[in-house]
């Protein structure tokens, strides 16, 4: 018998949920689910520009990182070699009896080697230029990103994997997604929720 009654109230909550959704505008359901999505899909190729960009910098600094120590490598060597140069010139200036070819070839290296060392200073002015004007401007794309959503994120994750730290207004909360085991809404809610809507 009491099977009877909740059997009963489970068709009139039925019968309420059909009338409800009879009485309800589709059109406006439809609009607000579209406008949801449209706002997680700007979020989402936000996230993935800003990334790309945060990438990239990383990139760009490594590379000029590499090139500067492969430059300054290559200018001790040379500095080492002028200055070995150097002292097989003085020598043999010394010495009488050397002839006239022996001293042009060091010479002519000598001068060789002042012209790679003049080519490695442009060079390197060339990365410090690269340098001071890349870099900064993406930087600052990255610290902009950082102060509206307060989230640092770490880029050396697994492409699954959203993995970071938002930092509140009185503590830090660590950021541990595996965007394979849910949905798309889900996450983009979650990361919403961090951001602070007070200007």
């Amino acid at each position: 018998m009491a099977q009877g009654h909740k059997f009963q109230d489970l068709e009139e909550t039925g019968e309420a949920l059909v009338a409800f959704i009879n009485s309800s505008q589709p059109e406006t359901l439809r609009q607000v689910k579209a406008e949801h999505q449209a706002l997680f899909d700007r979020h989402t190729e936000t996230r993935r520009i800003v990334t790309q960009i945060l990438k990239d910098v990383v990139q760009v600094e490594e590379d000029a990182g590499q090139r500067l120590l492969d430059m300054e490598e290559e200018k001790h060597r040379r500095d080492k070699e002028l200055r070995s140069l150097e002292e097989q010139l003085n020598q043999l200036t010394a010495k009488s009896q050397i002839t006239d070819s022996e001293i042009q070839y060091p010479s002519k290296e000598l001068e060789s080697l002042k012209s790679s060392e003049s080519e490695l200073e442009t060079l390197q002015n060339e990365v410090d230029e690269d340098t001071t004007e890349v870099i900064p401007s993406a930087v600052h794309v990255a610290q902009l990103y950082y102060l509206i959503t307060k989230i640092k994120w770490e880029y050396d994750t697994q492409p699954n994997i959203l993995k970071g730290v938002h930092y509140g207004a009185e503590l830090a909360t660590p950021i541990h997604i595996d965007t394979s085991t849910r949905s798309r809404i889900d996450v983009s809610d979650q990361l919403w929720g961090f951001v602070c809507s007070q200007w």
